[in-house]
C-alpha cells in the first residue's frame, strides 16, 4: 500500500516504495505495559485520556500539538537564543518568517494559539455580536463566548456527515452566511472566523475558491475575515492535490495566496510549524494591531517575546520554513493516509475523506447501542487505551460542551475519536500497531456499555472531566 509514488518510478517495477524525507539520529524509548497496569492507570485518570500520565502511554496519539520532532537545524537554532527581554534578534527572525510565508504586516508572538485567540476575541468582539465560523473549535469558541460573542456555524452541511466524499468539507456555506448577514445585520457580526482545515469535522480543508468568494462577500458588507492558520500548510496540500489549476503550484505559494483572502490570522505553531511551544497573531490593520500590542503586555508578555524564550522563537522561525517544503507535507499527510487505508481496508468506520493530521474514528458506528449521554467517543478512547496503551482523544459530546444559554449538552452530529499523528515522530510500523489495535476494539464493539460523567469542570470539560464505567 503506497502513496505519492515518485514521478520517476521505474517502469520495470510498476511501482516504487515511498519513504519519509528524513532519517533518525536520536530515539526516545517507549514503555510497553500490560493490561492490568493500563486498567489501574485508566481508573486513576477517571477514564479521561488527558489525565493519563505519559509514562503509562505506549503510542501517544492524543494530539499533534507540540508533539512534533524538531529538526537538527531547529535544535541548532535553539542554541542561538537571544534571551533579551526586549527586542530579541530571534523575534525579528520570526517576524520576517511570518511576513515572508504568510504575508501579514504586523506580527505578535504568543505562548501558543489560544493566547492569540484570547487577544483577538477581546479586541475584535463586542458583547452580543455574532462570530460566524466554519464549525466550532473548542478553545476558539470558548474565547469568543467569554468575550461576549455568540458563535454561529456556517460550514457546509457535508461537514457533518462522516461518509460524505466532498473534497472540501471545510468550506463556508456562503448562502448561510449571506442569510445571517441579512437577518442579523453586518454591524452585529464581529468577524468571520475561518479555520483552514476544520478539526472537528476530521481535518477537512477549505478550497481556494471558497476562501476567495468568502472574502468578496465579506468585503461587500465591510466584515473582516480572520483565519485560524494552525494547519494551513496541510490545507494547502489538499488544494494542490484537489483544486483545478494548483497541481503545479508550490505549497508556499498556495499558503501565501490563501492568506491574501483574509485580514489577519492566528496560529498555534505547535502544529504545522514543528515546535513544542509557541504561537502568533498577525493582522494587516494598524489600529487593531495597536490595540493587540497594548493587550499582549497584560496577558502574554512584551510584544517582542509574547511569553516565549528567544530560543523558542528561533526554532519557530526555522520550523515555518521547513513546514512549507513540499516533500515534508507529502510525507506528513502520507503517513496519516497510510493508517486510514489500513482501517478502511478492514471496514472500520472512519471519517472520509481522510484529513491532514488525524484519523477520526466514527464512534457512533462503533457503538450504536450507546446514546450520546453515554459518551461513545470517550468510551472508544478508553477501550483503545485498555487494548494496547495507545492514547487517543474524544471529539464528540464531551468536547462540544454545554450551551451557555440553556446549560444543556451540545449534541454534535459527529461523535468521533481522534487518532492524531505527531509530525516526524512515529514510523510506519507504529501505524500498523495502531491499526491492529483499532481493529481489535472494532471486533469487540458489542461489549461496550458506555461511561457516566462524575466530574465536570466549568470550562473546556474534555480536558479534565472524569468518568466511570456503566455496567449495563
Amino acid at each position: 500500500m503506497t502513496h505519492f509514488e515518485p514521478q520517476t518510478m521505474g517502469q520495470q517495477f510498476g511501482r516504487r516504495s515511498w519513504a519519509e524525507p528524513w532519517k533518525i539520529k536520536m530515539v526516545e524509548p517507549l514503555r510497553v505495559t500490560d493490561r492490568d497496569t493500563r486498567e489501574r492507570a485508566l481508573d486513576e485518570a477517571g477514564y479521561n485520556t488527558f489525565l493519563l500520565r505519559s509514562r503509562d502511554v505506549y503510542i501517544d496519539l492524543l494530539t499533534d500539538s507540540g508533539t512534533s520532532a524538531m529538526s537538527d537545524r531547529q535544535w541548532a537554532g535553539m542554541m542561538m537564543g537571544d534571551e533579551a527581554y526586549a527586542g530579541s534578534v530571534n523575534f525579528f527572525h520570526l517576524e520576517s518568517a511570518i511576513q515572508h510565508y504568510y504575508g501579514y504586516r504586523h506580527i505578535l508572538p504568543t505562548h501558543q494559539g489560544r493566547g492569540a485567540e484570547h487577544l483577538l476575541s477581546r479586541a475584535a468582539i463586542k458583547p452580543g455580536q455574532l462570530v460566524p465560523g466554519n464549525m466550532y473549535f473548542t478553545t476558539t469558541r470558548a474565547h469568543q463566548e467569554l468575550a461576549g460573542g455568540e458563535f454561529a456555524d456556517v460550514v457546509i452541511d457535508q461537514a457533518h456527515d462522516p461518509d460524505d466524499p466532498h473534497p472540501f468539507k471545510g468550506n463556508v456555506d456562503l448562502d448561510k452566511l449571506d442569510t445571517l448577514i441579512a437577518t442579523r445585520g453586518a454591524a452585529n457580526i464581529a468577524y468571520v472566523s475561518l479555520a483552514a482545515t476544520v478539526n472537528m469535522a476530521g481535518g477537512q480543508p477549505v478550497s481556494m475558491a471558497n476562501a476567495k468568494a468568502l472574502k468578496a462577500l465579506c468585503e461587500r458588507h465591510e466584515i473582516k475575515v480572520y483565519l485560524d492558520a494552525t494547519r494551513l500548510v496541510e490545507n494547502a496540500f489538499f488544494i494542490q492535490e484537489r483544486e483545478l489549476g494548483y497541481q503545479a503550484t508550490r505549497i508556499a505559494d498556495i499558503v501565501k495566496e490563501f492568506t491574501s483572502h483574509t485580514d489577519g490570522a492566528w496560529s498555534s505553531a505547535k502544529k504545522d510549524s514543528l515546535v513544542n511551544i509557541g504561537g502568533w497573531l498577525a493582522v494587516n490593520e494598524w489600529p487593531l494591531f495597536e490595540e493587540l500590542r497594548n493587550q499582549i503586555v497584560l496577558f502574554e508578555g512584551l510584544h517582542t517575546y509574547g511569553g516565549l524564550a528567544g530560543r523558542d522563537m528561533e526554532a519557530m522561525a526555522i520550523g515555518i520554513a521547513e513546514s512549507m517544503q513540499d516533500d515534508h507535507i507529502r510525507s506528513r499527510i502520507g503517513q496519516v493516509r497510510y493508517l486510514g487505508e489500513l482501517l478502511t481496508d478492514w471496514e472500520v468506520p472512519i471519517v472520509h475523506p481522510v484529513g491532514g493530521h488525524a484519523i477520526f474514528l466514527n464512534a457512533r458506528a462503533f457503538y450504536p447501542q450507546l446514546s450520546q449521554d453515554e459518551f461513545p467517543a470517550q468510551t472508544l478512547a478508553a477501550e483503545l487505551y485498555l487494548d494496547s496503551g495507545i492514547r487517543s482523544m474524544e471529539r464528540g459530546v464531551v468536547s462540544a460542551g454545554r450551551d451557555p444559554k440553556t446549560g444543556g449538552h451540545h449534541y454534535p452530529n459527529l461523535e468521533l475519536t481522534r487518532l492524531t499523528i505527531p509530525r516526524r515522530v512515529y514510523t510506519q510500523a507504529h501505524m500498523d500497531v495502531v491499526a491492529e489495535s483499532v481493529k481489535t476494539v472494532w471486533d469487540n464493539r458489542t461489549a461496550a456499555t458506555g461511561l457516566e460523567m462524575i466530574y465536570e469542570p466549568k470550562y473546556l470539560r474534555f480536558f479534565q472531566a472524569r468518568f466511570k464505567p456503566r455496567h449495563g
